[in-house]
């Protein structure tokens, strides 16, 4: 199985799955009808599946005609019943290819927020705008219990999970998490790796779980010395439980400059 991005709009990624010596492929969260549509045409590719993690519209909003144009399969949040063939719930299971996902529900960044895991081989998580690279999703519909939820559950998984999130934000993330930790060397290298690609116009992701434990601030919202910061620039006093202090480190995000 090969997976590989197709950018779209300003910064997302549409992740598409396909196996090998088949002419058959999967999109994730496919914003923009015409990207993929310009490639099954280019690369000879039939689309017959798609995933959705959330209703925004930068995930959703090439569905319907990339449904009409293949009749493909569309397995996504079960509200979205004008779009979905399937409906999707946390413990579901979606095979692809010969693959089983696992559906894990993550609410935060939404309601409805789905990601869909991997466990054999070399792990795999479409995590949509849960988790990126040195970064989470805005709280936009739920709540900072719900989003460190889906943190901890993300921090349950291997470490060699590779992380697909659907935005381009890395070096904007580790701007603000260098900012709470100045001297990680981990989040040091991963920022050099990161420009370094960029300046050559390349994804910084997937990235690995592994890496996101030592460099995202939102896996660490545990540790004194970054809450202590994050409370530092809201002028706040550091909080004194996990919820509170993940929220502090969100909030903190949502403000840097």
């Amino acid at each position: 199985m090969t997976i590989f991005p197709l950018p779209a709009f300003q910064d997302n990624y549409i992740w598409i799955i396909q196996d090998k010596d088949s002419s058959a492929i999967w999109a994730v969260d496919p914003g923009d009808a015409d990207v993929v549509l310009n490639y099954c045409h280019h690369e000879n590719k039939t689309l017959t599946g798609i995933l959705i993690t959330h209703h925004h519209k930068d995930h959703t909003g090439g569905v319907s005609r990339l449904k009409q144009h293949f009749a493909c399969h569309v397995y996504g949040p079960a509200h979205l019943t004008d779009l979905i063939t399937t409906p999707m719930h946390g413990g579901d299971q979606v095979t692809i290819f010969t693959r089983t996902f696992h559906v894990i529900a993550t609410p935060g960044h939404t309601l409805d927020h789905l990601c869909y895991f991997y466990p054999e081989e070399t792990s795999t998580l479409f995590c949509g705008d849960t988790l990126f690279r040195g970064g989470c999703g805005r709280i936009m519909e739920g709540t900072p219990e719900q989003m460190l939820d889906a943190m901890t559950k993300i921090l349950h998984l291997p470490d060699n999970t590779l992380i697909y999130g659907t935005h381009e934000y890395t070096l904007a993330n580790y701007r603000f998490a260098l900012s709470l930790e100045p001297n990680n060397k981990a989040l040091l290298r991963s920022n050099r790796i990161s420009q370094a690609k960029r300046a050559n116009n390349q994804p910084t992701l997937p990235t690995k779980l592994s890496v996101e434990k030592k460099t995202n601030p939102f896996l660490r919202t545990h540790i004194r010395s970054l809450k202590v910061k994050a409370a530092q620039q809201l002028n706040e006093k550091p909080a004194d439980n996990s919820v509170a202090a993940f929220s502090q480190v969100r909030r903190a995000k949502d403000s840097f400059s």
